[in-house]
C-alpha cells in the first residue's frame, strides 16, 4: 500500500485508491491502511516537491526563462493566494504539478506539509470510511 501510495504522488500515473478499497474489503486493519496510504502519498509529494525545490533555477531560467521580477511577483501572489490549492494535491493529474509549484517557488516546508497532509488525509480517510460504509451496506 505504502510503495503504491508514494509512487501514484509522482508523475507516474498510477492510481492507489483500489489496492486501498481492495484491502479494506478483504478485512485490513483499516486504520493501518489509512496511515500506510497517507505516509506513502505524502511522501511522494515531497520528492515532487524537493524536484521542484531543488530544480527551481534550472526550470524557472532555462526551460520556462522567466524573469527574476516575474518569478519573484510570482512567488508573492502564489504563496500569498495559490498555497491553499495545495489542499486538493490529490486531485489526479492538477495534484503532482501542484506540489512541483510549491517546490519552485520554494514554500515553506512546513506550510507544505500542513496543506498537502491534510488534503491527502481527507481524500484517503473518505475512501477507507466509504469502503467500509459500503461493504457494510451490502453484506447485511
Amino acid at each position: 500500500m505504502f510503495l503504491l501510495a508514494f509512487l501514484a504522488s509522482t508523475a507516474l500515473p498510477l492510481a492507489s485508491e483500489w489496492l486501498l478499497v481492495a484491502l479494506v474489503i478483504k478485512g485490513l486493519n483499516p486504520v493501518l491502511l489509512l496511515t500506510c496510504a497517507v505516509s506513502g502519498n505524502y511522501l511522494g509529494a515531497c520528492t515532487t516537491y524537493a524536484i521542484g525545490f531543488y530544480g527551481s533555477d534550472y526550470a524557472i531560467r532555462k526551460i520556462l526563462k522567466i524573469s527574476d521580477e516575474s518569478r519573484v511577483k510570482a512567488e508573492r501572489i502564489y504563496n500569498k493566494y495559490g498555497a491553499i490549492s495545495l489542499l486538493f494535491s490529490w486531485v489526479p493529474v492538477i495534484g503532482d504539478p501542484l506540489c512541483l509549484v510549491g517546490g519552485l517557488f520554494k514554500m515553506h516546508f512546513i506550510k507544505y506539509s500542513v496543506l498537502v497532509l491534510i488534503g491527502k488525509f481527507i481524500r484517503y480517510a473518505a475512501t477507507v470510511w466509504l469502503t467500509l460504509k459500503g461493504t457494510e451496506t451490502f453484506i447485511q
